[in-house]
């Protein structure tokens, strides 16, 4: 009878001892992970491919530096983030302070004030005596700061440019006066490259500290690109809001000596004054016995740029409306890098009442853009009370049905 209980005591011991080994693993473990922040850095990898950190959880979309943050960055994983999100004010933004560079070590200890040591006539005097002393009429016409830099590396033959942080943007939100900025960046002239940062929420000087590397550009072509940034703020219910833009042509600068940090003030979108937004021919067809009504997207002329990038990827969308209510949408395919499109492109809409009295037609030319939101072009509106040639085209095929009959329209601005 002792044999037993001696077993079953030295059982329940061992089992003692195996749950708290286990307990204790799983401690260590769960503290280690904790620990381990993801970095708040990401490189972007193209080679004619667009890559964008669109993943990033709402924890991850502010873009701010407290002075309580830097006294406890020594303490912190290099690569850790920590907001302290008790710290925002009303608007959801954090106390101006520096921000500090993190591109990489030996820049982690500069101050604004480097900048202007190391650019290495990047900017003119006279934009550094704006930069620092601006009257208050001069800070209501300026739209901020771009910092960032640019370095080329001979070993993988590519082309680096880190985006580090915008200060001093202006609110185009009028409620929350606040923005939420990000950058597309765009290589000119072949418009190939295409970029843009992610969105941060709710702050006037974001800091982005993204680097994107383009493979595939010999040393030898730098001098002939030119950097196009331009600087937005998302708007989750309409076309986001256009800030600025900067324009970096290379040419003149020496990236063989290393990284060159640089800023530039951020100005107005150069928009080009054109006599018009262009032409579209477009043939329609009312059946009446059907009821239906055909439209033919045949060619666009004289198309605007729609920035300063070049020539524009057009396509036509088209939006059928029965008394201002949209109830079918048909779209044409892409034409790249032209301003005289030919689609001869056909589409049918079943039309919901008798006649052509509530029906009223939509065309939008828009420029695709992989990076971001299409930019309309023009627009282009077809009904019965419609003025112009517009009302005139509308008028000639509600008389004469099942007859084809197209026309050029100007288009306006979108």
């Amino acid at each position: 009878d002792e044999i037993p209980t001696v077993v079953g005591i030295f059982s329940a011991f061992g089992l003692v001892f195996s749950v708290s080994l286990f307990a204790w693993i799983c401690c260590q473990r769960k503290s280690s992970k904790s620990n381990k922040t993801p970095p708040y850095k990401f490189v972007h990898v193209l080679k004619g491919v667009d890559i964008y950190p669109e993943n990033l959880n709402s924890k991850k979309k502010f873009g701010a530096d407290d002075k309580s943050e830097a006294k406890n960055k020594s303490a912190m994983p290099k690569n850790s983030l920590h907001l302290d999100l008790e710290k925002r004010d009303l608007n959801g933004n954090f106390p101006k302070a520096t921000p500090k560079i993190q591109s990489s070590p030996d820049l982690e200890n500069l101050s604004p004030e480097h900048f202007a040591e190391r650019k290495k006539d990047s900017v003119s005097p006279d934009s550094l005596k704006s930069i620092t002393s601006l009257s208050s009429e001069d800070k209501q016409d300026k739209l901020g700061t771009l910092f960032f830099s640019l370095e080329y590396n001979f070993e993988k033959k590519a082309f680096v440019v880190n985006i580090k942080e915008a200060r001093g943007l202006p609110a185009m939100d009028e409620q929350s006066m606040t923005s939420d900025p990000y950058i597309k960046m765009t290589i000119l002239p072949e418009k190939k490259h295409k970029v843009k940062t992610r969105v941060l929420r709710k702050t006037l000087d974001p800091v982005f500290d993204e680097t994107f590397t383009f493979y595939g550009i010999p040393y030898s072509q730098i001098q002939d690109l030119t950097l196009h940034f331009m600087i937005l703020s998302f708007d989750r219910f309409s076309r986001d809001d256009v800030i600025g833009e900067v324009l970096i042509p290379l040419a003149g600068f020496e990236l063989s000596e290393g990284r060159l940090l640089m800023d530039r003030e951020i100005i107005k979108r150069n928009v080009r004054k054109s006599s018009g937004r262009g032409e579209l021919l477009i043939s329609l067809c009312y059946q009446s016995t059907t009821n239906t009504l055909t439209v033919v997207v045949l060619k666009a002329r004289h198309l605007p740029k729609s920035d300063v990038s070049g020539l524009s990827d057009p396509y036509v969308k088209v939006n059928l409306y029965h008394a201002k209510k949209r109830i079918s949408k048909k779209k044409t395919h892409v034409k790249k890098c032209t301003p005289n499109a030919v689609f001869n492109e056909l589409f049918v809409f079943d039309i919901p009442c008798e006649g052509l009295d509530d029906i009223s037609i939509e065309f939008l030319v828009l420029d695709s853009d992989r990076g971001s939101r299409n930019e309309v072009i023009g627009r282009l509106t077809l009904g019965s009370s419609a003025e112009g040639t517009s009302g005139e085209h509308w008028k000639e095929i509600c008389e004469y049905p099942r007859r084809q009959i197209a026309k050029w329209h100007m288009l306006c601005d979108g």
